[in-house]
């Protein structure tokens, strides 16, 4: 997975409360075990009118956000069912990290594990983001992860994340990844060495 230190990016807004992983990608396509084209069906059904062709009215199809890596959700992101296949399909789509007042828990874990980075803003924060998109779509943010801050034009806020997630997501590496990082200790301890 990539490192994850500082993003400045344009940001996709998507204001809408209680957003669960089957509109994030519906379960039609969670009979595969890779990640590879799991992009092209993210917001599956909102993204693409009946008869497959892109709706001009969802947000993702509008010239303005294309590139974007940061995505402005509203409240209680990732809800519903526990599929690790929405955070592949946001991070397949190119975002590196979702903005809300608050995440499902299992949702919010899958995304650390696979370098999505979610950020808990307040609601006045969550907000007054939503209006500088609106009125300067082509605004960008930047997240520092080092300094666990977010900042836009006039102000800067910080988000909390736990210190193992953080560490991992700097280094660019899971949890597995992680554990391997110590693996001249783990021999050591086998082999029964001590420092």
């Amino acid at each position: 997975m990539a490192q994850f230190i500082k993003l400045t990016s344009r940001v996709v807004p998507l204001p809408i409360n209680d957003i669960d992983t089957d509109q994030i990608i519906p379960a039609q396509f969670l009979k595969v075990t890779d990640k590879n084209g799991l992009a092209d069906a993210l917001f599956f059904n909102w993204r693409y009118l009946p008869d497959g062709s892109p709706n001009p009215d969802f947000v993702l199809n509008k010239p303005e956000f294309a590139g974007a890596q940061i995505l402005l959700a509203g409240d209680n992101f990732g809800c519903g069912s526990s599929r690790e296949h929405a955070p592949w399909a946001l991070t397949g789509y190119g975002f590196r990290a979702v903005i809300s007042t608050s995440f499902a828990d299992i949702f919010r874990n899958n995304a650390l594990k696979n370098g999505l980075l979610p950020i808990v803003v307040d609601k006045p924060t969550h907000q007054l983001l939503f209006e500088l998109i609106e009125e300067a779509p082509r605004t960008a943010l930047t997240i520092d992860l080092p300094s666990q801050t977010l900042s836009f034009p006039g102000a800067s806020v910080t988000f909390p994340i736990d210190p193992f997630n953080k560490t991992c997501l700097l280094n660019g590496v899971d949890e597995l990844g992680y554990i391997l990082g110590f693996e001249k200790e783990i021999m050591n301890y086998e082999l029964g060495i001590r420092n």
